[in-house]
Parts: structure tokens; C-alpha cells; sequence
């Protein structure tokens, strides 16, 4: 005789809440928690002479701001799934601001480590639950919107905050003080927004997230994810050393003029990104490599003619080029990631790029020791143009055999 056992219904996950409102608040929270991590960009010259240091810590203390972020972003990114959005993410924005606090107190190159450490902490635990939060949020449940949307206010906020340090400096008092200070009010509305988040039930036991990518999209994941490294490398270049490069070259110190050089490029890329939005992935790799890799000589070209308006073209055409280059490696691994390893692809391919923003600028400082930092760069565009020409050639190979 059978008997019956009394079942419980499987718990079904909540519906994620869309709103509009909440949507374009949490894109705003991702704007300005980027915004706050490149304010110092144009200061960065300012920093050298007062505190007396060589291009290559200059370099370290970019750089140092990857080392917090990617086993950051590998830690918390699962914790997020596994406590809920709202307990990372107020703390996140709590450990930027204090980031900001730090950059406006600092008295030598020690606090300047300090502030970079916190804010490479800051983005790392942020940027994943962000991310997740944009496309639960997204009015319409369209996840590819809510993807542009991310990646044109992460671009978006790299490139707002050198104008906006750059303009403050040059035109305002206390030029080390005050891009800090209208940061931490700009985080203010962040704060609340992360804070007005839902709290979620756990949906997976905490773990941090190790890089691993399926051995079916391999082949996929190395073309895009070196796409992205090469398209974050001439970001890291244009953070770290080119509102000094640009100093140079036009011989004026206005802070304004170093940071804008740095926003025009990362404009462009922001404006590519959503002229392109629909357009085949490999397509925008292909053009977007091919635009870097001339973009690059012709930074190279104004740096040894003195050429302020050929530098200048060269910033429209690599802005337009990694715009491009990254929406379409993002686009591809995207939709080649297997649903069950989605959140490890992703988190992988984040990991390259932001290797690409930080490890390769270290080489760049080490060179400039040798060669001067004018020669270092060109050297350093010549090496990542020829390796977007070899990207471009093995992507072009792999169109024609597909």
C-alpha cells in the first residue's frame, strides 16, 4: 500500500522589482562611483611635485588600485548573490567616499597609496551587485538596454571625473580639496539609492568567485578578452600618463586642457557605444581593433612632431575605437557564456579588462625610467597597435571559417 508524503511547493524566486525611477538611479550610482576613481587623473602632476615622486610610483599608485579591485570584485560579487545587493553596496559606497576623504587629507605618497587601495575596493564590491541590480531593475526586462546602459556609465564615469578635477583645480580654490569634497556630495544621492534597494532573500551560498571559463567558449573569450585588454590598455595609458603627455606637448599646465584629453577620449567612447548598440559583435571588434591600432601611431606620431591637434585625433579615434572594440567583446562573450557559468565568465572577462587598465601602465613607468616618459609611450603604442593588428587578423580568420 502506498502512502502518500506530504510535498512542499519549490520556494519560487520574487519577481525582480522594475522601476523606472530606482533604474536610472542605480545608473547614476554607477556614474559617479567611477566618476570618484579617475577625479585625481589630472592632479596626478601636481601630486609629483609636491610630494617628489618618479613616474614609475606614479604608475604604482594606478596601478594599485587594480590589485584591490580584482580579488575585490571575485570576492564580493558572489557575496552580493548570497546576502543581498543593499548590505554590499552601502558599505561600498561608505569605503568610496572615505576613499575621497583621504585623497583631499593627503600629506605624501602614502595617502595617496591609501586612497587609491580603498577606491580599487570600493568599485571591486560594487561594480558586480551594480551590474545585477541595472538589469533587475530595468523598466522593460531587457537585459542588453540594461547592459549598454552599464557600460556606457562605467566609460561615462571614468571620463566625467578628470573634467570635472580638471575644472575645479584650474578655476576654483583649493584645487586638491575641492574635486573631493563635490565627490563625496555627488555620492550623497548614491547613498540613498543603495540604501532604498529591496532586501533580497540569500539566493546561493557565498563563495569567492575563481576565474574559469568553459572549455566551449575558449576560443570565444580569448579573441574578446583580448580585444578588451588591448581597448582598457589605452584607457589605463590615457588615465595614468596622457594629461602629463598632453602638458608636454601643448606646454601649459591647465589642469582643465590635461583632464579634458582624457574625458574627449573616453566621450567618444561612450558616444560609439550607443551608435553601435544592435550592430554584430565580431563586426564591432573587427573596426573597433582597426581604429585602435592608427589611433595609437597617431598619438605615437604627436609625440615626436609636438602636434596638440594630431594628438587630439588621435584621442577621437582610440575613444571611437575602444567604444567600440569593448561593447563588441562584451556583446560576444555575453551571448556564448552557457547559462549555468554566466556570472564566472563574466566576472573573468572583468578581470581582463581590468588587468588591461592597470598591469600594462606599470611597463610604461619602468620604460619611461630608461627612456623618458615621451619615448616610453610611443614605444608602448607601437607594441599594443601591432598586437590589435594581430587580434584583428585572428578574429577576421575565425569569421571566415565560421
Amino acid at each position: 500500500m502506498k502512502t502518500e508524503q506530504a510535498t512542499t511547493p519549490p520556494a519560487v524566486a520574487p519577481q525582480p522589482v522594475r522601476n523606472r525611477g530606482r533604474f536610472w538611479a542605480i545608473a547614476y550610482t554607477l556614474l559617479f562611483l567611477l566618476t570618484g576613481t579617475n577625479v585625481p587623473t589630472p592632479l596626478y602632476r601636481g601630486y609629483q611635485a609636491q610630494f617628489g615622486f618618479s613616474p614609475l610610483i606614479l604608475t604604482l599608485i594606478f596601478a594599485v588600485y587594480v590589485a584591490a579591485l580584482v580579488p575585490s570584485l571575485l570576492v564580493f560579487g558572489p557575496l552580493s548573490d548570497a546576502i543581498g545587493q543593499r548590505k554590499v553596496l552601502v558599505p561600498a559606497i561608505l569605503v568610496a567616499a572615505f576613499g575621497s576623504v583621504t585623497f583631499a587629507l593627503a600629506t605624501n605618497v602614502t595617502w595617496l597609496f591609501a586612497a587609491r587601495l580603498l577606491q580599487g575596493l570600493a568599485v571591486g564590491a560594487a561594480s558586480g551587485a551594480l551590474t545585477a541590480a541595472l538589469n533587475e531593475a530595468e523598466p522593460t526586462g531587457n537585459r542588453r538596454r540594461a547592459a549598454l546602459v552599464s557600460t556606457v556609465a562605467s566609460v561615462g564615469g571614468l571620463g566625467t571625473g578628470p573634467l570635472l578635477a580638471g575644472v575645479l583645480a584650474q578655476y576654483a580654490p583649493h584645487p586638491y580639496e575641492l574635486p573631493f569634497i563635490v565627490e563625496i556630495v555627488l555620492l550623497v544621492p548614491a547613498f540613498i539609492t543603495v540604501m532604498l534597494l529591496p532586501a533580497t532573500r540569500p539566493a546561493t551560498k557565498w563563495r569567492p568567485r575563481r576565474p574559469s571559463i568553459p572549455p566551449s567558449v575558449r576560443g570565444v573569450f580569448t579573441t574578446s578578452g583580448t580585444a578588451s585588454f588591448l581597448a582598457f590598455t589605452v584607457v589605463g595609458l590615457f588615465l595614468a600618463l596622457v594629461p602629463t603627455y598632453v602638458t608636454k606637448l601643448s606646454g601649459s599646465d591647465n589642469l582643465a586642457l590635461a583632464g579634458g584629453a582624457v574625458t574627449l577620449m573616453l566621450a567618444c567612447s561612450c558616444i560609439a557605444q550607443l551608435l553601435a548598440y544592435g550592430k554584430k559583435a565580431r563586426i564591432l571588434q573587427m573596426t573597433g581593433l582597426a581604429l585602435l591600432a592608427p589611433g595609437l601611431i597617431l598619438l605615437a606620431t604627436a609625440g615626436g612632431t609636438s602636434s596638440l591637434p594630431l594628438l587630439l585625433v588621435a584621442t577621437v579615434i582610440g575613444g571611437v575605437g575602444q567604444g567600440m572594440a569593448f561593447l563588441g567583446s562584451i556583446t560576444e562573450v555575453n551571448r556564448t557564456a552557457p547559462p549555468d557559468r554566466h556570472a564566472d565568465v563574466i566576472s573573468s572577462f572583468y578581470v581582463v579588462v581590468y588587468l588591461g587598465v592597470g598591469v600594462p601602465v606599470i611597463g610604461v613607468g619602468l620604460l619611461a625610467r630608461v627612456t623618458g616618459l615621451l619615448h616610453a609611450v610611443q614605444w608602448f603604442t607601437a607594441v599594443v597597435a601591432v598586437l590589435c593588428l594581430i587580434d584583428l587578423a585572428v578574429l577576421a580568420h575565425r569569421k571566415q571559417a565560421a
